[in-house]
């Protein structure tokens, strides 16, 4: 099965497709703090330090929303390290659960609803994904964006 992108975080030919690191786990409670120490080592590797706070923050939110609404039984997570920007993407293979934008604000109390608001804050750019087999959609990407220069 040959699997394919549409709607990718850039579109375009990138001269410089940077380095790309993946990571597969269980779509447990657990791989929310594993995914953040992946993505944390990648950035440390890659010398880009002033993305970590954010991108942990970011990489925990979309990895929660996998684990409580995708229903699969793994997910990955991609980082990819270019020379202006770092793109992390989270991956899981339903094709039906999408995220979507939650109407209105939420309640004062109300822990649930403001994590994909909150990646879209922190990151430069966010979106979804649609994975593709040639014609069926397989599943979902939602990456986010970073830039050292917007942390400035």
């Amino acid at each position: 099965m040959a699997t394919a992108s549409l709607l990718a975080p850039r579109t375009g030919i990138d001269p410089h497709p940077g380095e790309r690191y993946e990571f597969t786990a269980p779509a447990t409670a657990t791989t929310a703090r594993v995914a953040r120490e992946f993505v944390t080592a990648v950035l440390v590797a890659a010398e880009r330090r002033l993305l970590i706070e954010n991108a942990r923050i970011c990489v925990s939110d979309t990895v929660a929303n996998v684990v409580q609404h995708a229903r699969v039984p793994v997910l990955s997570v991609e980082v990819t390290v270019h020379g202006d920007r770092v793109v992390v993407a989270v991956r899981d293979d339903d094709p039906v659960r999408r995220p979507y934008r939650r109407q209105g604000q939420a309640a004062a109390g109300d822990e649930r609803g403001r994590g994909l608001a909150l990646v879209r804050d922190l990151a430069s750019a966010s979106g979804v994904t649609l994975v593709w087999d040639e014609l069926d959609v397989v599943g979902k990407q939602v990456w986010f964006e970073l830039r050292e220069s917007d942390q400035a």
